[in-house]
């Protein structure tokens, strides 16, 4: 199936994701922590923890330091207990944001979440003024060049719900967030490497910004991620340059 060109938008945002890599290991700490906590800290049993391990790799982070963490959660150590919070609100234009959080402190991370939203154009909204408007799915994004038939029979088969193309050829694979493991697993078992793999929320229809609007945009999400109890911010504008 076609879709619209989506690559521009990815690459920028992964480029952004890179740029912050300081900020990776304790995000994925936290990610580690909860999901251990919620499901215990048996990789085999628990698919949360196992993305979680999955990202802390990625990120170049010590078994130790993964096992360490781990074992906080799972009240082997002395850890923090995090809680996990989820913000809804209006950029510019009206664009819907949804802003995920890990925080041992909800009354300071409601104020730096709602100060952002004021301070940079956006209004912060009530719980599911906006979540209506995303689909939480897998969601797997390879690049131009792959072929789309071999995604598509290999996808399909393995059971994934939707294969789109867009104008400049990027492939994304969609899933229900039960069968992303199985669709990723064999895609890379065919040599099929997604560019990114990630269980998210994903925008029914997005709202196109450009200029000044556009940049607005893309500051009030850049100081929402920069907040030390931010975890993801999902969106569905398409900044254009």
């Amino acid at each position: 199936m076609a879709g619209h060109s989506k690559w521009a938008n990815i690459q920028h945002r992964k480029g952004r994701q890179d740029e912050k890599r300081g900020k990776v290991w304790t995000r994925v700490i936290r990610e580690i922590m909860v999901a251990a906590r919620q499901g215990g800290g048996d990789l085999n049993a628990n698919p949360r923890l196992r993305l979680a391990v999955d990202k802390a790799k990625a990120a170049n982070m010590p078994a130790d330091t993964i096992k360490r963490n781990i074992d906080k959660a799972t009240g082997n150590l002395e850890g923090v207990n995090y809680e996990e919070i989820r913000y809804e609100g209006y950029g510019i234009g009206g664009a819907a944001i949804i802003v995920d959080t890990m925080t041992d402190n909800k009354v300071r991370t409601v104020a730096e979440v709602r100060h952002i939203f004021s301070k940079y154009g956006g209004n912060m909204g009530t719980e599911g003024s906006v979540a209506f408007q995303f689909k939480h799915c897998g969601q797997l994004i390879l690049a131009p060049g792959t072929s789309e038939d071999q995604v598509m029979e290999v996808a399909l088969e393995a059971g994934a719900d939707d294969v789109i193309a867009d104008d400049e050829g990027a492939i994304e694979v969609l899933t229900a967030p039960a069968a992303f493991e199985p669709v990723k697993h064999a895609l890379e078992a065919k040599g099929l490497k997604p560019e990114i793999a990630e269980v998210t929320w994903r925008p029914e229809n997005t709202i196109g910004l450009a200029g000044e609007e556009g940049a607005r945009m893309q500051k009030l999400l850049d100081m929402l991620e920069d907040l030390d109890d931010v975890q993801d911010v999902f969106h569905n504008a398409e900044m254009s340059e």
